[in-house]
């Protein structure tokens, strides 16, 4: 294939990807999107001007805040749609020839201002990476027993705040809570001073269940629509302070960040590769068929306030254990409900070696192995106007599916 739209080779946004966001244009109008290369492609124009006519659908859904309606259609429609955009962007295509629906619908991505692609009603994060539970066993338990009894059994999870999720680019407020230092007897109260990134990807479901209903491993993936990245900010004094005995609360409850282009699982269908070995064997409704595992590179740059990028780290989605049919099937099993919308962060990424580590957590051995960024100065923990930029893509045979970036500005706390 190939688009009429030129694009570089090495752009995310190829042909075969064909994402979907939400977009505020010039005019202040709001609507659903595609992308290739650089161009973001108005979808309700296109529907307007009847490229989507074949669908027989009553109103053009892609006038809206969110793709929650479009996705809602479910894959027996969604498929279909994003192939026939895809034949529409390639050369020889009856858009490609007309030039008044281009000028009305096709815009520079400099011109708009991407949005929240969904509305989330429920968030629920996982703790999938072996590598990444095992360093941080070893550090806070015991390094020669380091996950715990249960880890190996079930994709562990936890409920999330979805109010706080936002687009790449809003600036987070370092937070304020209690935390508990090591050579202290009671707690203090005031700013994190351990702060930090989580790399993840997140999945968005498109379809509603009821209560009671389960999700059986082998139909999860007809209820994933697509995945972003998702920074999951994390304040690591707050979190060891608060986490025992219910877990996550203010360490993590005020922001994470996610990817504004949504890419979806059919784009990332080429990619597909063998996970993890999973020992001891899993139970029935967590034992799945094929590949169920995705060869994506991640990375992530820090950059100071008026600094150069930093690489400091390469990661890559195909090091997950629990991979997300799984995850699905056991947020299910016992009848828990979807809605459309619904995010399902991976949990911290990271592989074997120390450069695919995917928190400054690990990266830093908790504090105790300073980064050195270009500048000279060093990094623990995140610093005050620190921006954290998270990149992905996938390649293969000459396809490249990529995410784009979503980047986040650590700002001073709020008094």
């Amino acid at each position: 294939m190939k688009s009429f739209i030129p694009y570089d080779s090495d752009s995310d946004f190829s042909i075969y990807n064909i994402p979907f966001g939400v977009a505020v244009f010039e005019d202040d109008t709001i609507g659903c999107v595609s992308r290739i290369g650089d161009t973001v492609i108005d979808l309700t124009v296109l529907f307007e001007n009847g490229y989507f006519n074949q669908f027989e659908l009553e109103e053009n859904i892609f006038n809206a805040f969110t793709l929650n309606e479009f996705i809602e259609l479910g894959k027996s429609v969604t498929v279909p749609m994003r192939e026939h955009l895809q034949s529409l962007l390639t050369e020889g295509s009856e858009l490609s020839k007309d030039e008044e629906t281009q000028k009305e619908a096709f815009h520079h991505i400099s011109k708009v201002s991407m949005q929240m692609p969904v509305h989330v009603p429920n968030y629920t994060d996982f703790y999938s990476s072996i590598e990444h539970a095992t360093n941080v066993g070893k550090m806070f338990r015991d390094p020669n027993n380091a996950l715990l009894p249960n880890w190996r059994h079930i994709p562990v999870g936890y409920h999330g705040r979805a109010s706080s999720i936002v687009i790449s680019g809003t600036p987070i407020y370092r937070p304020i809570g209690q935390s508990k230092p090591k050579d202290s007897v009671t707690p203090e109260f005031g700013p994190s001073k351990r702060m930090d990134f989580e790399l993840e990807v997140a999945f968005i479901t498109n379809s509603f269940t009821v209560m009671g209903e389960r999700v059986p491993v082998d139909q999860a993936e007809d209820h994933i629509f697509g995945l972003v990245l998702f920074n999951d900010w994390s304040a690591r004094d707050i979190q060891s302070w608060e986490y025992v005995p219910l877990g996550p609360f203010l360490g993590k409850n005020f922001g994470s960040s996610i990817s504004p282009w949504v890419v979806t699982l059919e784009a990332l269908d080429p990619f597909r590769t063998e996970g993890p070995e999973q020992d001891p064997p899993v139970f029935p409704y967590l034992n799945f068929n094929g590949k169920k595992n995705f060869d994506v590179n991640l990375q992530v740059y820090l950059q100071p306030e008026n600094g150069e990028e930093n690489l400091i780290c390469n990661s890559n989605f195909k090091y997950m254990y629990w991979n997300m049919a799984q995850q699905l099937a056991h947020h299910t099993v016992n009848g828990c409900n979807l809605e459309v919308g619904d995010m399902y962060a991976s949990g911290t990424i990271s592989g074997k070696s120390e450069d695919s580590f995917g928190s400054m957590l690990e990266l830093s051995w908790s504090g105790t192995k300073p980064l050195k960024l270009k500048d000279g100065s060093e990094r623990k923990f995140i610093e005050d106007n620190d921006t954290v930029i998270m990149r992905g893509w996938a390649e293969r045979e000459g396809k490249r599916v990529g995410f784009g970036e979503v980047t986040g500005k650590l700002l001073p706390a709020k008094f």
